[in-house]
């Protein structure tokens, strides 16, 4: 069941997407050469629990760090660990926090030092296509009119939208229905109501869309070794539209 958020919750909800903005925030500011994934996992889980709640990730499933930072051809779930960052990487870091009850969840890609220009327009295009999806984000329209929006942007850039994983909505729980997919049909899917909260992440790749799991059982990466890219931002239905939950204090999206 799709669960519609009262005010109480929607309150709640923007405090944990503000903290997660934050984190999200801290993590790609110290993406850097010489900088190891392990290192800025470590300071994503001390900021997130220094403000009294704990990162969404640690252990959920078994996951070991507090961060997914999936560098180049990983494309979600990099496990951190003592891989030093090089100039020219890409770096998609994916956090999520749990404060009061409830998660907030948003990713992005970025640069380490100065990177090839088609690996920057593949994060350019990737951060736009959220954008474009969420233009339809409003009510009475359907879930995969978001869907339909961001496959279109990203094709019509020459790339491609992973297909084995999805959005979703997000609240109590860090994965609650509706699952949100960057591909398909427009006219499909659940229709769009206010007090929705959904994490839309387009999980883009520089080649075709097949990724596979490696045998740790949760590093995914392209299966033709392309770039790939991710943008996430929990955002909330309202009548006037979508409001972006996962944004700092300054009002910075990343």
């Amino acid at each position: 069941m799709i669960s519609l958020k009262s005010p109480r919750e929607i309150e709640r909800m923007r405090r944990a997407g503000r903290l997660t903005a934050q984190a999200r925030a801290l993590a790609g500011s110290m993406v850097r050469p010489g900088v190891s994934t392990l290192e800025i996992d470590t300071a994503v889980r001390k900021f997130i629990q220094s403000h009294g709640a704990r990162p969404s990730f640690l252990h959920y499933n078994g996951f070991p760090g507090s961060a997914c930072i999936s560098v180049n051809e990983v494309v979600i779930h990099g496990i951190p660990g003592h891989r030093r960052l090089k100039e020219g990487d890409i770096v998609s870091i994916d956090v999520g926090a749990f404060l009061d009850g409830y998660h907030g969840d948003c990713a992005a890609t970025y640069p380490c030092g100065q990177v090839s220009p088609e690996a920057a327009r593949l994060i350019e295009v990737t951060r736009q296509s959220f954008w474009e999806g969420i233009r339809l984000a409003q009510p009475g329209k359907r879930v995969f009119d978001i869907s339909h929006a961001v496959q279109q942007y990203v094709e019509a850039n020459g790339y491609s939208v992973v297909r084995d994983f999805v959005g979703h909505g997000v609240g109590v729980k860090l994965h609650e229905p509706p699952e949100v997919p960057n591909f398909g049909p427009a006219g499909h899917g659940p229709r769009l109501q206010p007090g929705m909260t959904l994490a839309v992440e387009p999980m883009v790749n520089a080649g075709d869309y097949p990724v596979k799991v490696l045998k740790d059982g949760w590093t995914t990466v392209t299966s033709d070794g392309s770039l790939a890219a991710h943008y996430e931002n929990t955002i909330l239905i309202t009548e006037q539209g979508p409001e972006i939950l996962t944004v700092t204090e300054d009002g910075a999206y990343v």
